[in-house]
């Protein structure tokens, strides 16, 4: 076996903090979230976390966008090349249900979000993800309406400022009340995609 490069072991090791870090800040929240316990997990001392992260911070920015993308992406890849666009109202509705309100990662979204009162880097960081998460809502959208040459109520930009504004709305009163039914959500979808 090939001995891995000094670049590959790097990558290598943030990819397994990486790793360890999201369950540890889903599990724990952001504040009891120990960045010398996350070193121990993944196997690495606590300098390993601090050469390939500023600080716990920057982590747990690095944990939020992983987690982003990776709800955005369960999405866009279960509509997949073929959906009809009612279809697709119905597949997200189904990942709405699973997915809005999630208390793990809704609660660590806010705990992070609350740090950005004193911290510009934060908030820097916070509209940097929601507007890669608002490019992908909106290439969705564009997609699904040109796929099945459908013009949306209106523009696939303002559309996902919509979408996401109802869905982080939704999803912190669904971390509080779980039974909340997923409707005003996939109702604003429908309206963008299936304008009367």
């Amino acid at each position: 076996m090939a001995r891995l490069t000094r670049q590959q072991a790097q990558a290598q090791t943030r990819e397994t903090l990486l790793v360890t870090a999201v369950e540890h800040f889903l599990e724990r929240g952001y504040a009891a979230a120990s960045l010398d316990q996350i070193a121990e997990d993944a196997g690495y001392s606590k300098g390993a976390v601090y050469s390939n992260f500023k600080n716990k911070d920057e982590l747990c920015a690095e944990v939020l966008g992983r987690i982003r993308l990776t709800k955005v992406g369960e999405i866009t890849e279960q509509l997949g090349a073929g959906s009809s666009v009612d279809d697709a109202i119905s597949e997200f509705a189904v990942w709405a249900e699973r997915t809005i309100g999630d208390q793990r990662w809704t609660l660590l979204e806010v705990e992070y979000s609350v740090r950005s009162r004193h911290s510009d880097e934060i908030r820097e960081k916070i509209a940097s993800g929601a507007e890669q998460v608002r490019v992908l809502i909106a290439g969705v959208v564009r997609h699904l309406t040109e796929v099945n040459g459908v013009k949306p109520s209106i523009d696939p930009d303002v559309a996902a400022l919509r979408i996401l504004s109802v869905g982080i709305g939704l999803g912190l009163q669904r971390a509080i009340s779980p039974e909340l039914a997923v409707d005003p959500l996939v109702d604003t979808v429908r309206e963008i995609l299936l304008p009367r």
